[in-house]
């Protein structure tokens, strides 16, 4: 045993030293992508486009939910006047917009988030793309993304990955 610890702790050693130039010449980057998601224009430009896009369903659906409200409220107010088949008839006109308000609701959020996805698979390429680009102009070995605990300001990039988006975004890529 005593023969073993001899040997190996002496090439445990050696095999540090021998490391230990590779690791510091390996250059780290760190990117904050939540934060390039928040922050870059083609992500805002993104949402305000799904918001355009969207903005006239989303009116439908208000208004569909207003006819809703107002011939309920006809229920409620003249329902004890009514006759038993207006009445009933009133009731069914209720709930068959009720049905169509869920049906549309659910094509809504469906297509909502298809378009979703579909805008945010476009920016994580971008942002990518951003990243790649910037990691060989500037000679970085590693970059890291998500599931970093802890890094220190020096070796975060996102500022700089941010400036390649918008410049992206101003000449039109």
């Amino acid at each position: 045993m005593n023969m073993l610890a001899r040997i190996s702790v002496p090439l445990l050693a050696a095999s540090a030293l021998i490391g230990a130039p590779a690791m510091a010449e390996t250059r780290v980057g760190v990117v904050d992508t939540v934060r390039l998601m928040e922050e870059a224009p083609q992500a805002k430009s993104a949402q305000a486009d799904i918001e355009t896009e969207f903005a006239p369903r989303e009116q439908e659906l208000v208004k569909l939910q207003k006819s809703i409200r107002d011939l309920e409220d006809k229920a409620a107010r003249d329902g004890a006047v009514m006759s038993e088949k207006e009445s009933s008839k009133l009731e069914r006109e209720i709930l068959s917009k009720r049905r169509e308000l869920k049906r549309t609701q659910d094509e809504f959020r469906d297509d909502l988030n298809i378009r979703k996805n579909e805008v945010l698979s476009k920016l994580q390429r971008q942002m990518y793309e951003a990243t790649v680009t910037l990691a060989k102009e500037k000679n970085y070995d590693v970059i890291l993304g998500q599931g970093v605990v802890y890094s220190n300001k020096s070796v975060d990039i996102t500022d700089f990955v941010l400036d390649k988006l918008k410049a992206q975004a101003k000449s039109g890529k």
